[in-house]
């Protein structure tokens, strides 16, 4: 049987090992111990400070192990004649005897730079039977150095800087956020606004629909609102009559409230509008205001406007002064220069000047509303009539009871059915139409005979009345017109009984100047047989008849003169 270890073939004794530790991989490590430093075991001392080999089947003395290197990095100083042990047998190393030096020990085979090791913290060697200590793995240095772990600082933990750039990012969050909001904030404020703009602009819009006063689609540009028919509109229709109570004769119009469209109008009506009386014969507007009054006018006229009429205002020129005095002045665009009738010279100044926005009062407003120039027609006096009307509607107040005060302390008397609280309240009504411009007046177009022509009538009986034109037929009784030109006054009602008692339609013609003798005058020769029965009627000769202008709406006209003789008719 073999020994463990021969003895050495060179003359030396058979070489004595011990441990010396455990490699990085497990392996035990030895060293040759050389005979003459071989020394009796010792007891083992586990606390022994004499390096860090352990031999626990060492007999002799314990030897200082020098520090275990397995890079063979380091130089440990000197170290005793070992042999280098080799495991792996690559035969790389050599061993020098008696006392000689060994190479340093490379377990991976590779020869050091050095005979000198640097000692490594914390080396020991593994001892049998016991867990050696857990090692901290050790950088290989590049070059001539090591690197080990210790000298790099991987910090973790945030310091003071990573603080600051935290707190930096969290407010730079916070004031990009607050910026944000303070955008959506505005644009909602924006879009906010633009959708009240938007609804109060619609409101204004609508509204002012609704009252008709846009440019182009209001109720004062002569449009009539298309929504509601024009004959199912609601309107409030009131006649007044002016009666001029010095030099006589009157002056109609229709004060008319639509409250569909919201618009007021003064419809003029002429004196020779063709009216039916009571006995069904034919007659004018001003003669059925002086023989029929008010009640048998105002049907007389829805008859032929197809109105309806809810009541009459007697307005004689005394309350229309009143008037005018209690709402403080008015203010008129004149057409004419009105003389004053008290002046005693001809050459005296005019009571009342042409020109624009002309103040007038109680006075000077019924002189001009009654003037009618010489030459003429009466309808330029009615037109004053009704710029008097509107610009007293302007200055009138718009409350209800305001108005009714104002017509009670007229004193007038007014006829059923209208009251004096009715004629307030509608007054208030038209005034606050003519303070907004919603006021307009028109002349009611009537044909030299005195009837309408449902075309030329349409828009002021359609439009503004809501009415049809039912002019008296021309198939009635002959309309004669008498002028009493004898100088008797009562010939003129002799001539209207012989007149109405012969089946013919009695026309005031009014007085003129003397005449000697009596004229019955026809326009179209259709009419000749009527006028020569008119003559025979009133006792006139046949010679009296002739061809000529037929004054107003009649069929014929008679001049009453000097030679007629009522008794004889």
């Amino acid at each position: 049987m073999n020994d463990r270890y021969d003895a050495g073939s060179a003359g030396y004794e058979a070489d004595q090992y011990e441990l010396v530790g455990y490699d990085e991989y497990g392996q035990p490590v030895y060293r040759q111990v050389p005979p003459q430093q071989q020394q009796p075991q010792q007891q083992y001392d586990p606390y022994a400070q004499q390096g860090y080999g352990y031999d626990p089947y060492a007999t002799g003395r314990q030897q200082p192990v020098p520090p275990y290197d397995p890079y063979g990095s380091g130089d440990t100083g000197q170290q005793p004649t070992t042999p280098a042990y080799d495991p792996y047998g690559t035969g790389t190393h050599q061993q020098q005897h008696h006392g000689g030096h060994s190479a340093p020990y490379d377990p991976y085979g590779r020869t050091a730079t050095s005979g000198q090791q640097q000692r490594v913290a914390e080396q020991t060697a593994y001892i049998p039977q016991q867990a050696g200590p857990v090692e901290e793995p050790v950088a290989q240095g590049r070059g001539d150095g090591d690197y080990h772990t210790e000298q790099f600082a991987f910090v973790e933990e945030p310091n003071q800087d990573s603080e600051d750039v935290i707190d930096w990012l969290k407010f730079t969050e916070n004031r990009t956020e607050r910026r944000e909001e303070a955008r959506r904030r505005a644009r909602a404020r924006v879009i906010a606004l633009v959708v009240v703009l938007a609804i109060a602009a619609a409101g204004g819009v609508g509204y002012l629909w609704y009252a008709g006063k846009l440019p182009g689609l209001s109720a004062s540009d002569d449009k009539t609102d298309t929504a509601t028919p024009v004959g199912a509109q609601k309107r409030d229709v009131i006649v007044v009559h002016l009666h001029n109570t010095k030099s006589g004769g009157t002056s109609t119009a229709l004060l008319v409230d639509n409250a569909t469209t919201q618009q007021g109008t003064t419809v003029l009506m002429p004196n020779s509008l063709a009216l039916s009386g009571d006995d069904g014969s034919t007659t004018t507007l001003a003669k059925s205001v002086d023989d029929d009054g008010s009640s048998g006018t105002r049907d007389a006229i829805d008859t032929v406007l197809g109105t309806e009429i809810q009541g009459t205002w007697r307005l004689d020129t005394p309350y229309l002064q009143n008037l005018v005095d209690l709402v403080g002045n008015i203010e008129v665009d004149t057409n004419a220069d009105v003389p004053d009738p008290d002046a005693k010279s001809k050459g005296a100044a005019p009571l009342v000047r042409k020109g624009k926005a002309q103040t007038l009062s109680g006075k000077t407003a019924v002189a001009y509303a009654t003037y009618q120039g010489s030459g003429e027609a009466q309808n330029a006096q009615l037109e004053r009539f009704g710029q008097v009307m509107q610009a007293v509607l302007r200055k009138l107040t718009s409350d209800t009871q305001g108005a009714t005060t104002t017509v009670q302390t007229l004193g007038m008397i007014i006829e059923p059915p209208l009251t004096d609280k009715d004629l307030g309240a509608f007054l208030a009504k038209l005034a606050d139409l003519a303070k907004g411009g919603d006021y307009k007046t028109a002349m009611l177009p009537v044909q030299t005979d005195g009837t309408l022509s449902a075309q030329a009538s349409a828009s002021v009986v359609k439009d503004v009345l809501g009415g049809t034109a039912k002019s008296p037929s021309k198939d009635a009784a002959v309309r004669v017109s008498v002028r009493n030109a004898s100088g008797v006054k009562d010939n003129t009602n002799e001539a209207r009984v012989v007149l109405l008692n012969g089946g013919f339609t009695f026309l005031e013609g009014g007085t003129g100047s003397t005449a000697a003798t009596s004229e019955v005058v026809y326009a179209d020769a259709a009419d000749k047989d009527d006028a020569t029965e008119v003559a025979k009627t009133l006792g006139l000769s046949s010679g009296a008849v002739g061809k000529g202008e037929v004054s107003g709406n009649a069929d014929v006209s008679v001049i009453l003169g000097q030679d007629y003789k009522p008794s004889s008719s």
